[in-house]
């Protein structure tokens, strides 16, 4: 029998947030103190304790009839990378836009102090009915919980002083912008270029600026405020693109690509398993218009597609040429295993491509620890010349990436 079947609830959430504050999350004492206070169980009871209190884990709750997880209880490390980054203060009014579990909303409560300060937003009515059932039990029924589209947040409770979204739009909802009070702070997951991001914005001067950015995926937000678009490159449809609207991709150009020769390219910069290589994807979406996304199913074998381990992928497309991340594994005497980052290219014209992606890789690596990130969200129709560098255009918003030396 697993040793964590015999540990109590109490015992496995302590061991829950001790491990999660090791690995540099729930900075603030308050953010720890809820996680240590509220029952997680209580909002996922068909989880098994140890799954219920595993901090690297998310437990889904609810599912599209093909199976895709519509709703679930976020990993308890990004809830409380999330909450650090919310900052809520006693008194606060907070609007959540996803209500899940209840279980964030819960923590929110009891982080402002008022229940009845929280309102939680959920398209699903299933998903509302649970979550309102469990704030109840567990004390915390004042919670508004409102069944509808996120997307269009909560006006009757308006203006708020901080809003998290457990849901992951491409843009920002002009509707979201409206119902910020001056200074409030906004979470949210947003995606540009294929990659997600949990953002903490600011909301001043008419702008959202980011001052934390922490690689992340979500369920996304539905609705007129999508742009991502996806399809496959394979006739097993295993393998899939994905691009946002305003860039130039045409499927049916890729239909088919990995069946041609295979380019390689090896960059000579290696990582250790516990680096991350995130920040070049983030980097290159600033300065590469045909940056994109490689989904590839666990049953795809590596002669076929062999990107770098995880869920994202990052990948190029130009015209019917694909080139993606890939890793190589290398041993020194001095630092144990060690990967090597290159690129795969299929098309015509892989050999420039995948020297070039290389070439991002060793220009990268030297100065990734060097510069901070900071996404500064605008106003559509924001002029260029209000802008401090080149903008990738959503419909209610234009991002723009900066970076600063640290």
């Amino acid at each position: 029998m697993d040793a964590t079947t015999m540990m109590s609830p109490e015992v496995l959430r302590a061991r829950m947030v001790e491990r999660v504050r090791e690995a540099g999350f729930a900075h603030r004492a308050e953010v720890q103190r809820v996680l240590l206070d509220t029952p997680r169980h209580d909002f996922v009871p068909n989880a098994d304790l140890a799954d219920a209190y595993d901090p690297w884990r998310a437990v889904v709750t609810h599912r599209f009839d093909d199976g895709r997880a519509l709703s679930c209880a976020s990993a308890p490390w990004l809830v409380a990378a999330m909450l650090d980054q919310l900052d809520v203060r006693p008194g606060n009014r907070v609007l959540e836009i996803g209500a899940g579990t209840g279980y964030n909303a819960c923590l929110l409560a009891q982080l402002t102090g008022r229940a009845d300060l929280v309102t939680t937003v959920d398209v699903d009515p299933d998903v509302t009915a649970r979550a309102r059932r469990a704030l109840a039990a567990t004390g915390y029924g004042d919670v508004r919980v409102i069944t509808g589209d996120g997307g269009l947040g909560c006006p009757d409770h308006a203006p708020y002083d901080r809003v998290i979204a457990t849901v992951s739009p491409w843009d920002i909802p002009a509707a979201w912008w409206r119902q910020l009070a001056p200074g409030a702070r906004l979470v949210t997951p947003v995606r540009w270029r294929g990659q997600g991001r949990s953002a903490a914005f600011t909301h001043t001067g008419g702008r959202l600026v980011s001052d934390s950015l922490h690689l992340c995926g979500f369920v996304y937000l539905l609705g007129e405020n999508e742009g991502e678009r996806g399809a496959p490159v394979t006739a097993d449809d295993l393998v899939s693109l994905h691009w946002d609207r305003d860039q130039v991709v045409d499927p049916d150009a890729l239909r088919g690509v990995l069946d041609r020769p295979r380019v390689t390219a090896w960059s000579g910069t290696t990582i250790a398993g516990n680096e991350s290589h995130d920040g070049l994807w983030l980097r290159l979406t600033v300065t590469d218009p045909r940056v994109c996304r490689l989904k590839v199913h666990d049953d795809v074998p590596p002669e076929v597609c062999d990107p770098v381990p995880g869920w994202w992928r990052l990948a190029l497309v130009d015209g019917s040429t694909l080139v993606y991340l890939t890793t190589r594994r290398r041993e020194t005497d001095t630092t144990g295993v060690r990967w090597e980052l290159g690129a795969i290219g299929h098309g015509p014209d892989a050999t420039e491509m995948t020297e070039y992606l290389c070439d991002e890789i060793r220009t990268w690596a030297p100065e990734r620890d060097r510069h901070r990130p900071t996404l500064t969200v605008h106003p559509a129709g924001t002029p260029d010349s209000d802008l401090a560098g080149p903008a990738i255009d959503k419909t209610h918003s234009r991002f723009v990436l900066t970076y600063t030396e640290t």
